[in-house]
């Protein structure tokens, strides 16, 4: 029986409220990981709500949110707007945390990869754009408003977005160095437009880095980019714990 103050009785379902320390999310992740094993969870089935999750393990929604975004990326969940969180594989908690600590590891050179190549298109495609191309932004920038408008994330806008600046540069060589990391852009992706605020103060990025290409202004568009880069380079795996 739990004594009183035990942490464990005031953590109903098993799991239990943790210790705040650095990287707080990844004791999330590995409670999160032992409670789906423990109940028999399995690829399809839904986690429950973050709210109710928080409560049960003693801390805030930003610290949860981190941890299921840092599941999101290595494969073990799918956060879907309107429809919760989905799990799509029962892994080692080994495995996964390994697989953080990794990417952890390679954000800060993928982050200076976007700002050599993304800020070099960006300026080639304000000198070298067509009608196209702009018709190309103006459509991401709507698909990416739209879902933002929606309450969603506006993953698949911001990439649209960023293929499109990519295009319009008509830079094949720079073009193929994107495409090498994409992957572990989105990976980026995700983090930085899952927290609180960021899809739209990304689309007014995007909106910023747009108007330089079509007004022609290589400096601007450069300078634009930066800013954008700098902004959506605040991921929570590069980032210690606040609660």
């Amino acid at each position: 029986m739990s004594a009183p103050g035990d942490p464990a009785a005031a953590a109903p379902g098993g799991l239990q409220p943790l210790r705040r320390s650095p990287r707080l999310y990844e004791q999330v992740v590995q409670q999160l990981i032992s409670w789906a094993h423990a109940s028999g969870l399995g690829p399809g089935d839904r986690l429950p709500a973050e709210r109710e999750l928080a409560a049960r393990l003693g801390v805030s929604r930003a610290t949860l949110a981190q941890a299921l975004v840092a599941l999101e990326v290595t494969g073990v969940v799918s956060v879907r707007h309107g429809d919760g969180t989905v799990l799509l594989a029962a892994p080692r908690t080994e495995a996964v945390l390994a697989a953080l600590r990794a990417r952890r590891d390679d954000l800060g050179d993928v982050i200076e990869a976007r700002q050599a190549l993304e800020v070099r298109l960006a300026a080639l495609a304000a000198r070298r754009r067509s009608d196209a191309d702009l018709a190309a932004i103006d459509a991401a920038l709507d698909a990416m408003a739209e879902d933002v408008r929606g309450g969603g994330r506006a993953v698949s806008g911001d990439e649209r977005f960023h293929a499109a600046v990519t295009a319009a540069a008509h830079s094949p060589l720079l073009g193929r160095l994107m495409a090498e990391i994409a992957d572990v852009v989105r990976e980026s992706r995700i983090q930085s437009l899952s927290q609180e605020g960021r899809p739209s103060r990304s689309l007014a990025g995007h909106r910023a880095i747009a108007e330089a290409i079509r007004a022609g202004d290589a400096p601007a568009a450069a300078a634009a980019m930066t800013a954008h880069i700098d902004l959506v380079s605040d991921v929570p795996l590069l980032a210690d714990d606040g609660d």
